[in-house]
């Protein structure tokens, strides 16, 4: 019986102990899960703004999204984000989260902004799966070889320009790797596309919440 007095409260003082640290636990999950996605937020709006002049917008690109029905060539799940410009009201361009599956070794992530006339304000590179110092070469400190897309559209230049030089067409390859910028060009191109046959309903679209 006495035994048994002893026993109770040590059982029951380590019942507590494990849920005390089980609620920490879970609060510093939630804390560092909450920061992670603020951190992820802030980052991927920071891109969206590095694409977007300033000029040409006053609205939050952000907040101003919409998930648009597209082809698996442009997004897995058919889903197809698109982060819409506009200033004091009017559309005046789009930043669009296309996916090529393409790439030497996975799908390669991309954001194309464009204006609302279809000219490429900028390109960014989320993600990839290319080998290191080969085909992530358009990743390398100083490379300029995404900027080589600014101020191009879908007619500019022509079907055959939208190419790596080897095939014909008006952009370079990398030194060692072909099959990395094909997949980028192509993918660029085909995001022009949709956005050219897609624009009026993309800004016409009511806007999806971030998190959905």
């Amino acid at each position: 019986m006495i035994l048994s007095r002893t026993v109770l409260p040590r059982t029951l003082l380590l019942l507590l102990i494990c849920l005390i640290g089980l609620t920490v636990l879970f609060l510093i999950n939630q804390f560092t899960q909450n920061r992670i996605s603020h951190n992820d937020r802030a980052w991927f709006e920071a891109q969206l703004n590095s694409l977007t002049p300033t000029q040409i917008h006053d609205n939050n690109l952000l907040d101003d999204r919409v998930l648009m029905k597209a082809p698996k060539d442009l997004t897995p799940n058919n889903q197809l984000p698109v982060y819409r410009a506009r200033l004091h009201g009017a559309p005046t361009g789009a930043v669009i989260n296309s996916i090529t599956p393409d790439g030497y070794n996975g799908p390669i992530e991309l954001l194309v902004a464009v204006d609302y006339n279809g000219t490429i304000l900028g390109i960014r590179v989320l993600s990839h799966h290319e080998t290191p110092n080969m085909g992530d070469a358009f990743a390398k400190r100083g490379s300029t070889w995404l900027d080589n897309f600014t101020h191009h559209s879908l007619t500019n230049p022509d079907t055959r320009g939208w190419n790596v030089r080897k095939d014909g067409g008006d952009f370079d390859q990398f030194t060692s790797a072909t099959i990395t910028p094909r997949a980028i060009i192509h993918a660029v191109q085909r995001t022009l596309d949709y956005y050219q046959r897609s624009r009026e309903l993309i800004f016409q679209t009511e806007s999806s919440h971030q998190d959905e």
